[in-house]
């Protein structure tokens, strides 16, 4: 893996560090990417990074806390940056329009580096930004990532920095990416003083794991239940007979029901179908992918049977769910305000994307 140019010293020149905001992005993540900064240039006593936030049109935008930050527009802004990271949240989906689409990709053919917090992978992978890259994303996207972009190498780490692209899963995820960068670019001793600051009793590498050890997560300590969930988990798509996950860890059926009914209070194939019902739930919102492609991603043999299952357990069916949360709508809505509120910025644009076709 080459080490890309923002991690290479030079000399006293502060690093530019621009974060790239979407409506509704996650404020935690990014305050745990950009404190780390700010604490670096406080402890070290002099300015070796700066940072700028920006949008697609330049107006303020609000977190999903509802705290609204100011920004620029991010063309041309962000072309000096040294990295441009995308900070994005809950219903990512819909806010990958056109127009930030060209944004990215305008940047990327510019040789800028490019990274993502939280969900912001979705949109490089939308603008096929991170075909052939190992990336990282919050771990319920995880899914539909590979559903929706099979081209994209996505990985369960903590985060991923792959040649000039810097991914990383939200929550605190981003402290540690930063932490790590600061150690690599300006040394051991000020990365750990940093942590320290921070109350964080350690730096986190990579390879840490993003979720709750699954025996932790279920609290119980029994090696054979917690084998018997991770088949469960790995086997969605083609769902093993209860039968076969018995034999897997060497128990009888009776012994393994037994199990789940004492630590998890249901039965085996009740818990095995309340997973495949969550990943469809994660498919149905996060992907454009039809209500019969979730059905047969998570096991289910007809449309109708899934459309049943998923009203049992939800109290709605798939379809109007996904109608009621919005879908795409809600993209192309802030993509029309993008339009009315800066018609100079279209004008900046080629043809093809102020028209509506993707300029890519």
């Amino acid at each position: 893996m080459s080490n890309p140019s923002v991690e290479g010293e030079r000399g006293g020149e502060a690093r530019h560090i621009g974060f790239l905001l979407v409506p509704d992005f996650s404020f935690i993540a990014f305050a745990s990417a950009v404190e780390p900064l700010r604490m670096a240039n406080r402890m070290s006593g002099s300015e070796l990074y700066r940072w700028s936030l920006y949008s697609v049109d330049g107006q303020p935008v609000r977190a999903s806390n509802e705290i609204e930050l100011p920004t620029q527009p991010a063309v041309p802004g962000a072309r000096a940056c040294d990295v441009v990271l995308v900070c994005a949240g809950e219903r990512v989906c819909d806010f990958a329009d056109r127009l930030l689409l060209f944004c990215l990709r305008r940047l990327a053919r510019e040789k800028r580096p490019l990274g993502a917090i939280c969900t912001g992978s979705y949109l490089l992978a939308k603008a096929g930004l991170l075909d052939g890259y190992r990336s990282t994303i919050h771990w319920e996207n995880m899914a539909s990532l590979r559903e929706e972009f099979p081209e994209v190498i996505v990985s369960p780490e903590l985060f991923e920095i792959d040649r000039d692209r810097y991914t990383c899963s939200g929550g605190t995820a981003p402290l540690d990416m930063m932490l790590n960068l600061i150690h690599r670019q300006h040394g051991g001793h000020l990365a750990i003083a940093i942590s320290e600051e921070f109350i964080c009793e350690r730096i986190r590498g990579r390879n840490d794991r993003q979720r709750v050890p699954l025996r932790l997560h279920l609290g119980t300590s029994q090696p054979k239940l917690v084998e018997a969930v991770s088949l469960m988990e790995a086997n969605l798509e083609e769902p093993m007979s209860l039968d076969e996950i018995a034999r897997h860890v060497r128990l009888s059926r009776r012994q393994l029901e037994r199990l789940f009914q004492k630590h998890l209070h249901c039965v085996p194939t009740r818990y095995y179908l309340e997973l495949r019902l969550t990943r469809a739930r994660q498919l149905l919102l996060q992907t454009p992918m039809t209500v019969v492609d979730v059905a047969f991603a998570c096991g289910f043999v007809s449309a109708p049977h899934f459309s049943k299952c998923y009203r049992d357990s939800f109290g709605i069916p798939p379809r109007d769910e996904r109608r009621m949360r919005g879908g795409a709508g809600a993209g192309r809505k802030a993509e029309r305000k993008v339009l009315a509120l800066r018609p100079e910025f279209t004008a900046s644009l080629p043809h093809a994307a102020a028209s509506g076709r993707d300029p890519a």
